[in-house]
């Protein structure tokens, strides 16, 4: 993680803390590194690895992080999201079927994302949102070890019940967090 605060930011909610650090680059790219540690006692899903369709068409790799989707806010704001998404209506033949990690108790996962692909222009704040849940084994299947990492892949149903960490906006042209 990088030494300057004011890109850094923590988000913690009931077993989890996230730690983040934005890096705008000066092509208007912006890259995020983030460190994931389960303080709680059941295993967690992080939504922060794609969908099989993606994987299947070859625009991902099984393992790699996934593209967040970008969402506007108000005019020079995005959100971007790794989250498990619910499943689209009607329902494509191959479906995005949310992949997710299994982050145990106790355990912690540093990552990282360079995100490029604005709706418009680069925006003036930008905020990253993670989707995590606990781990149900009967709500996951197909497993594969990538990198000692297992990736799963999850029912469509965890869209509702996972829970948002998200970070303060960042302001782009001031290259820090926004709090409050």
């Amino acid at each position: 993680m990088t030494s300057d605060d004011s890109a850094r930011t923590e988000v913690s909610a009931a077993g989890v803390e996230l730690q983040v650090t934005f890096e705008p680059r000066d092509d208007g790219a912006l890259h995020v590194r983030y460190r994931l540690h389960n303080t709680g006692d059941v295993p967690l899903a992080v939504f922060d690895r794609g969908d099989r369709h993606a994987v299947l068409t070859k625009r991902q790799v099984t393992g790699a992080i996934g593209v967040p989707f970008a969402r506007a806010n108000e005019p020079g704001q995005v959100t971007l999201l790794h989250v498990a998404q619910a499943l689209p209506q009607p329902a494509p033949t191959v479906p995005p079927t949310p992949l997710a990690r299994r982050l145990n108790p106790g355990a912690s996962d540093e990552a990282d994302f360079t995100f490029s692909q604005w709706l418009d222009d680069p925006p003036r704040q930008v905020r990253w949102c993670l989707g995590v849940a606990p781990f149900d084994e009967a709500r996951t299947f197909l497993p594969e070890t990538v990198d000692g990492r297992e990736v799963w892949q999850a029912d469509f149903a965890y869209a509702d019940d996972q829970q948002l960490l998200c970070t303060p906006w960042f302001d782009v042209a001031a290259k820090r967090f926004i709090e409050g």
